[in-house]
């Protein structure tokens, strides 16, 4: 996959889904790469990851709370149903205008929608479906999208674009239930490269029962890594903090980019 581009990370609830993303984001960058990580899951965490300083992340307001904007290019407030607003909003400036940048990764978060589900019907919901096709179709940078266990913000017109969905899964059932559940929710809206990570394997007979039991293929693994703990206690980066982790991510994009 040589001309990969476009990567999104998903996987259930605390499988660490922003680990790898950000693992993924700083290999990039050194590897040449002009990378932008995006920060589309509720629960936040993918700045601290990265390693931003505290001041810097204390400059980004989640898109989704940008009102005064979604008014101005949706034509309706923020929160309301119903009516009319535009589908198609204006999103090229807001990369940007409201990211930052750090060690040579720019940083955005989507931010959440408060009401009526990550499904509903809303100038928020329209401004960052938006924001997502114009990053996925049009923004030339690398871009690794952290996100929920689904593919909430991506739909059929951009399914092509993504060149990678990754998938992070535990050695459990429950994590690779998550993961076939992921896998179909993919395959409806068009998604076919849907690839796996095992991540906190801590012995060869864990990861062969991955191996064997994946509904997706794998492309390697993190390991159980107490440094990983640690920066995440610390706000540190991940990359810097656990110098395993970042091998093991290192092999994870060869082995993409050999695909």
């Amino acid at each position: 996959m040589a001309d990969l581009k476009k990567i999104a990370v998903s996987g259930k609830g605390g499988v660490g889904k922003t680990t790898l993303s950000a693992l993924l984001a700083h290999v990039f960058v050194e590897r040449g790469r002009e990378v932008i990580a995006i920060d589309a899951d509720p629960a936040g965490g993918l700045a601290e990851a990265l390693g931003f300083p505290p001041e810097l992340r204390a400059q980004v307001t989640p898109v989704s709370e940008l009102e005064d904007l979604i008014y101005e290019r949706t034509g309706a407030q923020p929160g309301t149903f119903g009516g009319f607003f535009s589908l198609n909003p204006r999103v090229d400036d807001i990369p940007d205008r409201f990211s930052i940048s750090h060690n040579g990764i720019r940083f955005l978060r989507l931010g959440t929608i408060e009401s009526g589900g990550s499904g509903c019907i809303c100038p928020e919901s329209a401004m960052l479906k938006a924001l997502v096709t114009h990053l996925l179709l049009y923004n030339q940078e690398m871009l690794v999208l952290d996100m929920e266990a689904g593919v909430e913000h991506l739909g059929r017109a951009t399914a092509q674009a993504v060149d990678a969905f990754l998938v992070v899964v535990e050695p459990g059932r429950r994590s690779l239930a998550t993961a076939a559940a992921v896998r179909t929710l993919a395959a409806d809206i068009g998604i076919v490269r849907v690839y796996g990570v095992g991540n906190k394997v801590s012995s060869d007979a864990e990861w062969d029962f991955l191996q064997k039991e994946s509904p997706v293929p794998l492309l390697g693994y993190l390991s159980t890594n107490p440094e990983l703990l640690e920066a995440d206690m610390y706000g540190r980066s991940v990359f810097a903090s656990a110098p395993r982790a970042a091998e093991e991510a290192r092999k994870i994009v060869d082995a993409l980019e050999a695909l």
